[in-house]
Formats: C-alpha cells, sequence, structure tokens
C-alpha cells in the first residue's frame, strides 16, 4: 500500500465525487501521538483492500487543506484523525488512539 499526499482542493473534490471507498489521514509532523497512530495504521494496512485509496495529510504543510476537510466532510478537526469515506460522505471519523484499522475495515466488508 502506498499514501496518496493530500495537497490541493481539487484532490478533495476528486474525493468527494468519487464513487466506493477511500480513506484519509491527517497527520501532525510535530506531534509523537500522532506519528504513533501513524506508525500503527502502517502496520495494519495491508487489510484495506489494495485499490482502495488511501490519502495523506501533513497538517503543518496543508492547514488549509486539513480546514476544508472539516468542512467538505462535515467533521470536527482532530490530529490525527482517520476519515473513511464513502461515496463521497464520511462514514467513519476516528482520532488519537481510537483510530482502528480494523473498526475500519469492518465497515467496509459489512
Amino acid at each position: 500500500m502506498n499514501w496518496t499526499q493530500l495537497e490541493s482542493p481539487e484532490q478533495l473534490n476528486q474525493i468527494k465525487q468519487q464513487q466506493g471507498y477511500s480513506l484519509i489521514f491527517k497527520h501532525s509532523t510535530r506531534c509523537s501521538i500522532s506519528m504513533m497512530a501513524k506508525k500503527r495504521f502502517e502496520l495494519d494496512w495491508d487489510a484495506f483492500p489494495a485499490d482502495m485509496p488511501l490519502y495523506f495529510l501533513d497538517l503543518i504543510r496543508y492547514r488549509d487543506i486539513s480546514n476544508q476537510v472539516a468542512q467538505l466532510f462535515q467533521v470536527h478537526h482532530e490530529s490525527p484523525q482517520m476519515l473513511l469515506i464513502k461515496d463521497g460522505e464520511c462514514i467513519l471519523d476516528q482520532s488519537h488512539g481510537g483510530i482502528s484499522v480494523d473498526e475500519a475495515v469492518g465497515e467496509i466488508v459489512a
């Protein structure tokens, strides 16, 4: 699995219009909790379908994009934060120690 860097509003619009599942992982490069959550996530991310897009948002470099994510998907900003998107709508919003690949995969196979 590989990350797609989330760096533009156009990418957010594409995610919003996309059919099926995608995932956004919001990460602060200055936060040790965020770094641990990212490492835990990457240890288990092979459980996701191989063709599912995984987007990585660096909150420090792209704070404006993070604000747009919150507005577009109607979620409260957190860091770290994982959003599972289905058909353009956020169906799962997790943050900090609550980020769970297993729970996200459970939503996909349900």
